[in-house]
């Protein structure tokens, strides 16, 4: 649900009014803005809620979030929650307040979300129970990280009007092809019991990347096995297409795999070198802690707080956010292009779903 609260300046009539969305809010097609071959979202205003952790609690309110969540300078923390931003339990506390265990604490912030590439989601067949579509790369599955409506799930419900809709499997955000959707829990249930699924992979979440593993000098493997099966279908003597089979489903296991047998994917720059630097988490803990629930506390503007006073053609500036007056939140350079991975066909028993080949999927002769 939308919760609206109206802000007024002191001693003048006008007055502003603001719409905080939930999750419950389904995305819509005016939400979306297509620019320069990048898919943008409408930047919108948005709670995100998290628990305090043990490890949060006897911290001031300001001190958590300066030291968890990076991406935002100190003076922004005080002067969210001198405004309301920040509350705790649904209330304004003093920048002093120090949070307690299990105490809920809101974000009310003006949110943007990281453009993706402009490519239609196309539907291949639209079945009673299964919905199959044809991925275009840097768009995630489902909401994830920064993103909520740049997802498969949101551009589909709303340029379609297809929900709810239940992914069996996930592909990695810079891979495109065949992705296959259930319209329903147990349809779900059935595709996933049959796709479940040998270098080990051990998967890295704060640096985003999986690594092989082998055995030490006792004998040990930390990784969780998998196993993909590779041919090649054709070169150029620099450059191979090959078909990937995975017999297992890690988080980036065919990649890993390739790098690990010593032929990445040419333009996979995670995994072209053994040393990569690896991604601070600084500033994307908020968006993982975003809110599931399907209300808002009621929410309390004090006159002090910045008031909305310049606009843009495609969208309204908050004066306190620190992405504005950029469409892209801060640190994204918009460089970024699919991997040269591609999800063609998935088969079980008595079915077969298949995706087109990328125009990228030939060398020249």
């Amino acid at each position: 649900m939308n919760k609206r609260k109206r802000e007024e300046e002191a001693g003048n009539s006008n007055s502003m009014e603001i719409v905080w969305q939930t999750p419950a809010n389904p995305p819509e097609p005016q939400d979306y803005i297509l620019r320069n071959g990048r898919r943008h979202v409408r930047p919108y205003y948005f709670e995100f809620i998290s628990h305090v952790k043990n490890r949060w609690a006897g911290k001031t309110i300001v001190d958590l979030f300066a030291e968890e969540f990076k991406g935002r300078p100190y003076d922004y923390y005080v002067s969210a929650v001198k405004c309301g931003r920040i509350q705790v339990d649904g209330e304004i506390v003093p920048v002093s307040y120090i949070v307690k265990q299990s105490q809920k604490i809101s974000h009310f912030l003006h949110r943007h979300e990281p453009p993706v590439m402009a490519h239609d989601v196309s539907v291949l067949q639209n079945e009673l129970d299964v919905l199959t579509v044809c991925k275009p790369a840097s768009v995630p599955v489902h909401p994830c990280g920064q993103y909520r409506k740049n997802t498969i799930v949101g551009i589909l419900q709303a340029e379609y009007g297809l929900a709810p809709l239940f992914p069996i499997h996930r592909l990695d955000r810079l891979v495109s092809g065949l992705l296959i959707l259930a319209r329903n829990a147990s349809k779900a249930d059935f595709f996933r019991q049959q796709i479940m699924v040998d270098a080990n992979i051990d998967y890295n979440a704060r640096e985003g990347r999986s690594t092989a593993e082998v055995e030490n000098a006792n004998g040990a493997v930390k990784g969780k096995a998998a196993s993909t099966k590779f041919t090649r279908i054709s070169t150029d003597g620099t450059h191979s297409i090959v078909l990937c089979e995975p017999i297992t489903g890690r988080t980036h296991q065919i990649r890993v795999h390739l790098q690990y047998t010593g032929h990445p994917i040419a333009n996979d720059m995670l995994y072209l070198s053994e040393h990569v630097i690896g991604r601070s988490a600084g500033g994307m803990s908020a968006d993982r802690a975003a809110a599931n629930s399907g209300h808002s506390p009621e929410f309390i503007f004090h006159d002090n707080c910045p008031r909305e006073e310049n606009s843009r053609d495609d969208f309204s500036i908050d004066p306190m956010c620190t992405n504005c007056p950029n469409l892209a939140p801060k640190g994204y350079d918009g460089l970024e292009e699919g991997l040269w991975l591609h999800c063609f066909r998935y088969s079980g028993s008595g079915w077969t779903y298949e995706c087109p080949y990328p125009d990228w999927a030939s060398l020249p002769e």
